[in-house]
């Protein structure tokens, strides 16, 4: 099931006309994650702090000639309930509908015995990754329960090892919310399909910053392991919810097939117009 999972490629369109919100979507998984459902139809929201990277992320979307996203710059570490709300009304003003929510933003301060850790940092990782994440379901989920075929998937994580203090702590309270909204609107009348997904590690920002000593080529890249993240945003996930997904540690060459089908789609394409250019040039001499 893993691996079906991991290649599993939608259906040109599937995602048409939803509307997905990504937090963390300046780079990274979060950034992957929102350029595959806007090649799939969605109209994305694009969530996190950094505006000139939420700016880059858009440009590519829109270049691509996919459909045009939002941004929405958020500092999810100083955000109060309030300012989420405020988000998703103004969502539901400009796109009258959300259909997915991709929690995916995350934080990673240091790691450090719980005897000697950082309160500040404490509150900071704890905010992030799980107080914010909280703010920001409660928001969205009235107007999910609205779709025909909502969909929430956490960006899960490893949450018991030696050390890692409030990120681990926050992670495994953070599964423990999926679980929650996926009891919660497990029937037919507020369905909303809840799972989560720990894509193992990552060459991420977080993942390279905080892992020093790991070599950063022998890590996959982000737009290898969006797979998932569509297969449980999309219809063809039906009712599956509440499940978590480890994926493991993938190796560095691993490549997500829909990756591999836009390579050839995009040297198709070229040499169509190279073609194109070759008769022109032929007509005219």
């Amino acid at each position: 099931m893993l691996n079906e999972l991991l290649n599993y490629v939608p259906a040109n369109g599937l995602l048409q006309d939803r509307v997905i919100l990504v937090t963390g979507a300046a780079m990274g998984i979060g950034r992957a994650v929102a350029l595959a459902c806007g090649r799939f139809g969605a109209t994305v929201v694009l969530l996190d702090k950094n505006n000139q990277l939420l700016e880059e992320t858009y440009d590519e979307i829109l270049a691509a000639g996919l459909p045009e996203p939002v941004i929405a710059q958020m500092d999810m570490q100083t955000a109060e309930p309030e300012a989420y709300e405020h988000l998703v009304q103004s969502l539901y003003g400009e796109l009258g509908r959300l259909d997915g929510l991709v929690l995916n933003a995350a934080f990673l301060g240091a790691f450090m015995p719980i005897k000697m850790h950082d309160v500040a940092l404490w509150d900071q990782m704890l905010k992030v990754n799980l107080t914010a994440n909280f703010y920001l379901s409660r928001a969205c989920i009235p107007l999910l329960e609205l779709a025909s075929d909502p969909a929430i998937v956490v960006s899960s994580d490893t949450s018991d090892k030696v050390y890692y203090g409030a990120y681990g702590v926050s992670k495994a309270a953070l599964d423990a919310l999926m679980r929650l909204l996926a009891a919660e609107h497990d029937q037919d009348a507020c369905f909303i399909r809840v799972n989560a997904i720990d894509t193992g590690p990552v060459r991420t920002r977080l993942r390279v910053l905080n892992f020093p000593g790991e070599v950063a080529e022998s890590l996959v890249l982000p737009q290898s392991v969006v797979g998932p993240y569509l297969y449980f945003l999309g219809p063809d996930a039906g009712k599956r919810t509440g499940e978590r997904i480890a994926c493991g540690r993938l190796p560095a060459d691993w490549r997500w097939p829909g990756e591999q089908q836009q390579d050839e789609q995009v040297q198709n394409q070229a040499q169509a117009q190279d073609n194109d250019h070759d008769s022109a040039s032929e007509e005219q001499s």
